[in-house]
């Protein structure tokens, strides 16, 4: 291989200079961004087909994108961890999708936090950072509202989400770790796509008959799947997997600002007492991350 060959694109030095934290801010906003679009669509297509043609499209992309990429060869665990990941990361489209059909974008992303927040308590290992997951889950508690024992189905589907979004956590890190750039990622999705083919079968061919329907959902699977779960795998090969479940604390917050901008879903004052108890702990964490950084450089 040349030494030209061997050297970082442009977007990977970038990304690789960049802080987690912006990186997390820019994966969000391209996430809750494709979920707008998506809930605009329900009216026209079920929430699983979006979710599919979200998954399916944002693999090919992926796949077309990784092919330029060289990496080693692959072994049977490789892909089974790329599947495994991939199924995760569909189900958990799904189940989002079907769930906010019935809740709001904030409230349903809070409540989804239950997985994160789970992941996270069992890495913690600091005082700090158990003040700072508690601090979180009282959060998401207050942000979920009374509301949510009115609308059970909604509650299942985002609960089955929760449960897949911390599969995606630890699953995802796994393949991070595999560095072989986004090509991971695309055997999942399309492995994934394909699990969850059958609950799309009632109105795909409404979505591949209607131009405008088709592009709008390769556009979230753009935005959500290949540029927020692209930035994701870089984050997760920089960091630890407990901080990066602490900083999805600040997604809750993410989805209830979209959701006011571009979906008319005015927060209350309980949420934003909600909201508050998020940040609070995610600073907690923070200043935990920063104190050991700072005590390792000086036992170095």
């Amino acid at each position: 291989m040349s030494s030209a060959s061997s050297q970082p694109s442009a977007s990977t030095r970038l990304l690789t200079a960049t802080p987690p934290e912006a990186l997390f801010i820019a994966s969000a906003a391209a996430q809750y961004a494709g979920a707008v679009i998506a809930v605009n669509l329900f009216d026209d297509l079920s929430p699983a087909t979006i979710a599919w043609i979200r998954v399916l499209s944002a693999g090919v992309i992926l796949g077309v994108f990784s092919v330029r990429q060289r990496h080693t060869s692959w072994t049977r665990r490789d892909v089974a961890w790329a599947s495994a990941f991939g199924i995760a990361t569909a189900l958990m489209n799904m189940f989002f999708y079907l769930a906010l059909d019935y809740l709001p974008l904030g409230k349903g992303v809070t409540i989804e936090f239950i997985g994160p927040i789970a992941v996270a308590a069992i890495m913690t290992r600091s005082l700090r950072n158990t003040y700072a997951l508690v601090l979180a889950t009282i959060g998401v508690v207050v942000l979920g509202g009374a509301e949510l024992g009115n609308e059970p189905l909604g509650l299942l589907f985002i609960l089955l989400a929760s449960a897949m979004w911390a599969g995606y956590i630890v699953i995802g890190s796994r393949v991070a770790l595999g560095d072989r750039g986004v090509a991971g990622l695309a055997i999942g999705l399309i492995v994934g796509g394909m699990v969850i083919t059958p609950f799309a079968s009632t109105d795909a061919s409404t979505a591949f008959s209607t131009p405008s329907l088709l592009f709008s959902c390769v556009l979230i699977g753009l935005l959500s799947n290949v540029i927020g779960y692209g930035i994701d795998q870089t984050t997760l090969r920089r960091i630890p997997i407990r901080r990066f479940s602490v900083m999805l604390a600040l997604l809750p917050v993410t989805a209830a600002v979209f959701g006011f901008i571009f979906l008319q879903q005015t927060p209350t004052a309980l949420d934003l007492t909600g909201m508050a108890f998020v940040l609070i702990g995610v600073s907690v964490q923070e200043r935990d991350v920063v104190a050991r950084h700072q005590s390792e450089v000086q036992t170095a």
